[in-house]
């Protein structure tokens, strides 16, 4: 029978040293998405009812499309970090590493997809 200390069965389980970093990415996420949620959801509420063509030319504008795009871009990345610490609080070893990386692949490819189609319809 083994008897640990304290000490011994606590070791290995400390800081990451990444709580700062996160918590901070967090925090300036979440103030940039008060600030650009209010206007894209007039932005788009304003855009919708139209005929396609109509849309497609409002989305075209500058400040719509600026507005959605960062609202793509800073909502997306907001829920990666959400899910990045749900994977470290719930998940380790080769699981976590695997479910980062299915997890930050599936952000990226929807910022991407987003982008790509705010494009077409501004050109």
């Amino acid at each position: 029978m083994r008897y640990l200390t304290d000490r011994k069965r606590a070791e290995g389980l400390g800081s990451s040293r990444h709580g700062t970093d996160h918590h901070w990415q967090m925090l300036v996420s979440s103030i940039l998405l008060c600030v650009l949620v209010p206007p894209f959801i007039f932005t788009f509420g304003i855009g919708l009812g139209g005929t396609h063509e109509e849309v497609i030319a409002y989305f075209g504008r500058p400040f719509p499309a600026i507005l959605t795009a960062l609202t793509l871009i800073v909502g997306i990345n907001h829920l990666k970090y959400e899910a990045q610490e749900a994977i470290e609080d719930y998940m380790g070893g080769t699981a976590a590493k695997l479910a980062y990386i299915a997890v930050g692949a599936f952000a990226y490819t929807l910022i991407a997809a987003g982008l790509f189609a705010l494009v077409k319809i501004a050109l």
